[in-house]
């Protein structure tokens, strides 16, 4: 089968898989997943388990997540970043992130890639910083809407991306499941991610262990059940043109995408 390439940063991997899986690894006390939160080991193991990407980040964006300061978000991101690179140098390393001082220190420790959920909005220097270090940027839709909004507030998103010269194969879109959106508008984003893969720019889908997911299989108390729900709905997104997953369970991830390239 032919290998699926994607370039992070000044990374170029690849896989014989349909889609990327991007391990999750919040060096928070309060992300709404709690397996998700840990250190070194919880980023070897996700590593081991076969991730593609790592995810790291320093500050909840749950609903009603309490801010932390700069400071803050860089003692909890930095230190766990160089344990990483002391040990695997290869692997890409995304931060969740909006501010520009956290990415900075991030990039000079090994990052490569910035994950914004507020779409470069947060921080007016961010968009400039990006395109001066060539790293990546994920621009996600954080408002309420279906797939008609997301695609129209993308491709401004894309659009402000590529005039502070951000290069177009830098560029990844996430249409934000979960963030202020209504059921319907979740699910409708899922049916058709890949209408947002305009101009061939990569979709991430973070559906791991959300309420909607809850939502479909009647598990609206305990995330750490909506295991089996996650893994199909990751792959009713890779069908529907997603290129990368972001997940907290990095092996069912690997082992659905096995499974989806053994039987078509």
């Amino acid at each position: 089968m032919k290998s699926n390439t994607l370039c992070l940063g000044k990374k170029i991997i690849e896989s014989p898989r349909k889609a990327f899986v991007m391990g999750i690894v919040n060096s928070t006390p309060d992300s709404f997943f709690e397996n998700s939160r840990g250190g070194l080991d919880l980023a070897l193991k996700l590593i081991d388990d076969g991730a593609d990407i790592l995810d790291i980040g320093g500050e909840s964006t749950r609903p009603g997540f309490a801010e932390v300061s700069e400071d803050e978000e860089i003692s909890r991101v930095v230190p766990l970043i160089q344990k990483i690179r002391q040990i695997n140098d290869k692997i890409p390393i995304s931060v969740d992130t909006r501010k520009m001082a956290v990415m900075k220190a991030a990039y000079e420790n090994g990052a490569d890639v910035l994950n914004d959920v507020s779409a470069l909005e947060f921080d007016s220097k961010m968009a400039g910083f990006i395109s001066s270090t060539e790293l990546s940027v994920i621009l996600m839709f954080w408002k309420a809407g279906g797939i008609k909004e997301a695609k129209k507030y993308l491709k401004q998103r894309v659009l402000f991306a590529k005039k502070s010269g951000i290069k177009k194969e830098k560029i990844i879109l996430d249409p934000g499941i979960g963030f202020d959106k209504s059921f319907e508008e979740n699910c409708q984003l899922i049916r058709n991610c890949g209408y947002l893969a305009f101009g061939g720019i990569p979709v991430l889908m973070a559906l791991s262990n959300k309420r909607c997911i809850g939502a479909m299989i009647n598990e609206n108390e305990d995330s750490a059940k909506r295991g089996y729900g996650t893994a199909c709905a990751n792959l009713f997104a890779v069908e529907s043109g997603a290129k990368i997953i972001r997940v907290h369970d990095v092996k069912s991830a690997i082992d659905s995408l096995n499974v989806m390239n053994f039987l078509k």
